[in-house]
C-alpha cells in the first residue's frame, strides 16, 4: 500500500494503526486463499474436483435416457439454492445500504460488549461498505450460477441420444455440459465463501484484532472443508479409480 493512500487512511479517515493492519490481513487472506483454492484444487483431491467427477458421470447417465425430467428436476433443485442466496443477498444488501445512516445507533448497540472499540462515523461507514462490497460480490457469483444452471437445463434438453457410430458428438456433449455445471458451482461456492467472509468482517465492528482471529478461524475452516474434511473423504473412497475430469474453473 503506496505511503499516500495509507496518510489518507490513517488522517481523512480516522483509522488507527491497527484499523489498517486487520483490514490489510483480512483483504489479502481473502485474495491469496481464493487463488490458492483454485490453484491447490488442480494438484490435490478437493470437493470441487471430485464432484466434477461425479458431474460428468451424471451427463454420461443423462444422455442414455430417453426421458430426462429427473435431471431438469435436478438442476432446477440446485438452481434453488443459488436462488435463494440470491434474494438473500438482496435483502441484506437493502438492509446495509439503510444502516448507513444509523452507525452510530448502531455502535451505541455493541458498545457495551467487552472489548468493543468506539469509532468514528467515517470508519463506521468504511466498516459497512466493506459488507456491501463483499454481498455485491457474493450476488454476482449467486446470480451468475444461476444463468449458467439454466444453460444447462437448455443443453440438457437438447442434447441428442448418442448411437454407436456417433461416439465423438457424445463425448463433446458430455464435456460441454459438464463443464458448465462445473462453472455453476465454482460460482456457487465463491459466493457461499463470501459469506463466511462476511462473518469475518463484521466482527470488525467489535474490534480490528477480533477481524484479524476470525479472519484466520474462517480460512482455517474453508480450507479444512475444502481438502480436509470427512465428506471429501467418503467421496474419495467411494471414487478411487476415476475414468473421467474436467478442468476446474
Amino acid at each position: 500500500m503506496s505511503p499516500t493512500v495509507t496518510q489518507y487512511l490513517l488522517k481523512e479517515m480516522n483509522l488507527t494503526t491497527i484499523d489498517l493492519w486487520a483490514l490489510g490481513y483480512f483483504i489479502v487472506g481473502c485474495l491469496i486463499y481464493t487463488q490458492f483454492a483454485a490453484w491447490y484444487g488442480k494438484k490435490v483431491p478437493s470437493l470441487h474436483n471430485c464432484m466434477d467427477t461425479f458431474r460428468r458421470e451424471w451427463m454420461v447417465q443423462m444422455l442414455g435416457r430417453d426421458n430426462r425430467m429427473i435431471d431438469v428436476n435436478v438442476i432446477r433443485n440446485i438452481s434453488r439454492s443459488s436462488q435463494f442466496f440470491a434474494s438473500t443477498t438482496l435483502l441484506i444488501l437493502g438492509a446495509l445500504v439503510a444502516s448507513m445512516s444509523y452507525e452510530q445507533k448502531a455502535q451505541s448497540l455493541v458498545s457495551g460488549l467487552p472489548f468493543t472499540v468506539m469509532a468514528s462515523s467515517r470508519v463506521l461507514e468504511l466498516k459497512t461498505l466493506l459488507l456491501v462490497i463483499i454481498f455485491v460480490y457474493a450476488f454476482f457469483k449467486f446470480s451468475w450460477a444461476i444463468r449458467q444452471l439454466n444453460f444447462c437445463a437448455i443443453l440438457v434438453a437438447a442434447a441428442s441420444k448418442p448411437v454407436q457410430e456417433n461416439a465423438e458428438q457424445f463425448a463433446d456433449q458430455i464435456n460441454r455440459i459438464a463443464r458448465i455445471t462445473s462453472y455453476a458451482g465454482s460460482n456457487f461456492n465463491l459466493g457461499l465463501r463470501s459469506y463466511y467472509f462476511a462473518l469475518a468482517a463484521l466482527t470488525w465492528f467489535l474490534h480490528p484484532w477480533l477481524l484479524v482471529i476470525t479472519t484466520t478461524w474462517i480460512l482455517y475452516v474453508l480450507y479444512h472443508r475444502e481438502f480436509k474434511s470427512y465428506t471429501l473423504l467418503a467421496l474419495i473412497e467411494e471414487d478411487r479409480s476415476p475414468v473421467l475430469k474436467i478442468d476446474r474453473y
